[in-house]
C-alpha cells in the first residue's frame, strides 16, 4: 500500500495554521474555506447531511461555516452574526465558548490532557462527588463517558447487573441515542427498522405521559414473569418536540416501579443541568429516579462528556467482584472533567435554571400569542424554561419558518426526522433583548408566510 504522506503532511499542516490563528481569514480565503468544507463534507464525511439541511438551503446560502462565538451568538467564517436559538440542541446551555469553562480546559490541558489509566486522576473523583452533591435522593455514584448515547448504554447495563433483569419499558416516540442499546429503547421507527434486529430483550413501548400504560405493562410482565430491569423515560420529550407530559406522569410511574421492583431511568441528557427551569427535569415533579444519564450542557459547550449516576445499591455489582465490568479509555479524561467542574460551578453560582424559568416565562406567551394569530400556520406550543417546541400544520411549513428565521440570522432547526416541529433551544445565558430580537424576526417571518399561503 502506497500512502501520500507528503500532500497530508502539507494539508494538515495549512490547517494548522489556520486553527491557531486568531484573527478571522481574509475574504478570499472565507470563501474558500466554505467551498473546501462543502466538498470535504459531501465526498468524506456525509453527503446526505449536506442535502438534508434544507432551512439553510431554501434559504439560499446553505454553505454557512461557523466559525467562532460568544454567548449566544456565533459568526459564519464570513464574519456574519447569527443569533443562535438552537444551542447545539440542549449542549450550549452556557453559551458559546463560555470564558471560565475555556479557561479551565485551558490551564489543564498543559498540565495533563488525559490519563495514564492507572494512577488516580483527581479530577475524576472531584466531578464524581459534585455529581452527587447536586443529583436528587442519594444518588451517590457516577460513570462517565463523552456522548449521551453512551450514558445510555451504560444505563442500561447497570440496571441489568443489578437486577438481573433484561425487559425494559420505554415511550413511544423517545429519543435516547444511536448506539445499539439506546437506538432500541427508541420510540421511533425512522432509526430502528433499517437497523433490524436491536438489542435482544424484551423491549415494551407505550405511549409517553400516560401513566395508566405503564402500570399495566408492569402488571403485565409480572403476571406472565417476565422480568422487567428498569423503566427509562425523558423527563419531558426533547427530540419529539418538548412534549410535557400530565403533573400525574412521573410521580404515578414512581410509585408503579417500586410497587414493582423496577428501577426508574430518568435521561436527562437534554433536559438536566437547568434547561427546563429546574436544575433536573425530574424536579418538576418531586420526583427521585434511581438511575440517571446526563450530557450535552455538562461539558459547558466546551467538552464532550456525560455521567451515569445512581445509588451505591445499585453500583455495587459495577465495583465487586469486578470493577473494570463497563470501562472506557477516554471518557471522563481530565479535559472533560475540567469543563465539568466549571459548568457546574457556574450553573449553580448563576442559578441558570431560574433563568430559563424566567426567559421562558416571557417567551412561551408570546409563542402562543402568535399560534392564536395564524391558526393556519401552527399546531401547538409545547415544553417548559428554554426547551420550546414550535408544532406547525406541516413538515413544508416548518422548514419554511426554520428558512425564514435563517433568511433573518436566526438559526434554529427540526427534529431529527421533520420540520413539523421546530425546536426553540437558545443558551440559557440569552438576553431578554435577544428574545426579543427572536420574537421580531419571527413575527417578520410568519407575517411573509402567511401572505404566500
Amino acid at each position: 500500500m502506497k500512502y501520500d504522506f507528503e500532500h497530508t503532511l502539507d494539508y494538515s499542516s495549512r490547517w494548522m495554521g489556520i486553527i491557531t490563528r486568531n484573527e478571522f481569514p481574509s475574504n478570499e480565503e472565507a470563501k474558500g474555506i466554505i467551498e473546501e468544507s462543502r466538498t470535504n463534507f459531501a465526498e468524506h464525511f456525509n453527503r446526505g447531511w449536506l442535502e438534508y439541511r434544507k432551512s439553510v438551503t431554501e434559504a439560499g446560502d446553505w454553505a454557512v461555516v461557523e466559525w467562532s462565538g460568544s454567548g449566544a451568538v456565533f459568526k459564519d467564517v464570513l464574519g456574519r452574526e447569527y443569533l443562535d436559538c438552537l444551542g447545539g440542541f440542549g449542549m450550549m446551555d452556557l453559551g458559546w465558548c463560555h470564558p471560565e469553562v475555556v479557561e479551565a480546559v485551558r490551564a489543564q490541558v498543559g498540565r495533563s490532557p488525559m490519563p495514564s489509566q492507572e494512577l488516580i486522576d483527581p479530577l475524576r473523583g472531584v466531578l464524581a462527588r459534585l455529581m452527587a452533591e447536586i443529583t436528587p435522593g442519594n444518588l451517590k455514584y457516577s460513570w462517565f463517558a463523552a456522548s449521551g448515547t453512551e450514558a445510555i448504554e451504560a444505563a442500561i447495563k447497570v440496571a441489568k447487573l443489578y437486577s438481573q433483569k433484561s425487559a425494559f419499558i420505554v415511550g413511544v416516540k423517545a429519543f435516547h441515542g444511536k448506539t445499539i442499546g439506546s437506538l432500541s429503547m427508541m420510540g421511533k421507527a425512522d432509526y430502528r427498522q433499517p437497523m433490524g434486529a436491536l438489542y435482544g430483550g424484551p423491549i415494551y413501548h407505550v405511549p409517553f405521559g400516560d401513566a395508566g400504560a405503564v402500570e399495566q405493562q408492569l402488571e403485565i410482565c409480572e403476571k406472565v414473569g417476565i422480568g422487567v430491569a428498569a423503566v427509562l423515560f425523558e423527563p419531558i420529550q426533547g427530540e419529539a418536540g418538548a412534549i410535557v407530559p400530565p403533573d400525574d406522569f412521573w410521580p404515578r410511574v414512581r410509585a408503579a416501579t417500586k410497587r414493582h421492583g423496577v428501577l426508574l431511568i430518568a435521561d436527562e441528557v437534554q433536559t438536566g443541568l437547568g434547561r427546563t427551569g429546574k436544575l433536573w427535569g425530574v424536579d418538576h415533579w418531586d420526583v427521585v429516579p434511581d438511575i440517571m444519564a446526563v450530557a450535552k450542557s455538562l461539558g459547558g459547550g466546551v467538552m464532550p462528556v456525560s455521567a451515569v449516576v445512581t445509588t451505591e445499591e445499585i453500583f455495587e455489582p459495577m465495583m465487586y467482584p469486578n470493577p473494570f465490568m463497563h470501562t472506557t479509555t477516554t471518557g471522563g479524561g481530565a479535559l472533560a472533567c475540567a469543563a465539568a467542574i466549571a459548568s457546574i460551578n457556574v450553573t449553580l453560582r448563576e442559578r441558570i435554571w431560574e433563568q430559563a424559568a424566567l426567559k421562558g416565562e416571557y417567551l412561551m406567551p408570546k409563542l402562543e400569542k402568535f399560534a392564536a394569530q395564524y391558526p393556519q400556520i401552527y399546531e401547538k406550543i409545547t415544553g417548559k424554561g428554554l426547551l420550546i417546541g414550535m408544532h406547525f400544520k406541516s413538515p413544508e411549513i416548518g422548514y419554511k419558518v426554520a428558512a425564514g428565521l435563517f433568511k433573518r440570522n436566526v438559526l434554529v432547526a427540526g427534529t431529527l426526522t421533520s420540520a413539523q416541529t421546530i425546536r426553540i433551544e437558545p443558551p440559557l445565558v440569552i438576553s431578554m433583548a435577544q428574545l426579543d430580537i427572536l420574537l421580531e424576526r419571527l413575527e417578520d417571518t410568519l407575517k411573509s408566510i402567511h401572505g404566500s399561503m
